[in-house]
């Protein structure tokens, strides 16, 4: 019987050597540091989505493009073009990430606009789901 042994990041091995910076900026320092690759993944998914497109030097079409899309008429037809334009930007910037389910529902009188992304590392076993409302 053929035994399956979990990949992880050589990174992650290292103890006490940090990965990146995590965003959006927070806590008690400036720049509070990621341990692992899994908490980086999610900090730059969520910088993605974030980031407006053309926000980014050198890297125009960078961003989820969520805050803009707040000030249109929000119809299930403006759901699912976030959610194609989602899926394929996600996919180019973020080869490693494979989308499990990808929701986007608002409300449409009140301007709201939420997206749920649940997502596994390809070949790493991590999963974890990322909630962000715009409003």
């Amino acid at each position: 019987m053929a035994l399956r042994i979990a990949n992880k990041f050589p990174i992650d091995t290292k103890a006490r050597q940090a990965v990146g910076v995590s965003l959006p900026f927070s806590g008690t320092a400036v720049f509070n540091s990621t341990y692992t690759t899994a908490e980086q993944l999610k900090s730059n998914l969520l910088n993605f989505f974030n980031t407006e497109p053309g926000e980014r030097f050198m890297n125009p079409n960078f961003g989820g493009g969520l805050k803009s899309r707040i000030f249109e008429q929000l119809t299930q037809g403006t759901f699912e073009s976030v959610k194609l334009q989602l899926q394929s930007q996600i996919n180019d910037y973020f080869p490693t990430v494979n989308i499990l389910d990808l929701q986007v529902q608002g409300n449409e009188d009140r301007n709201i606009l939420r997206v749920e992304l649940t997502y596994e590392v390809v070949n790493f076993g991590i999963q974890d789901v990322i909630d962000i409302i715009i409003q």
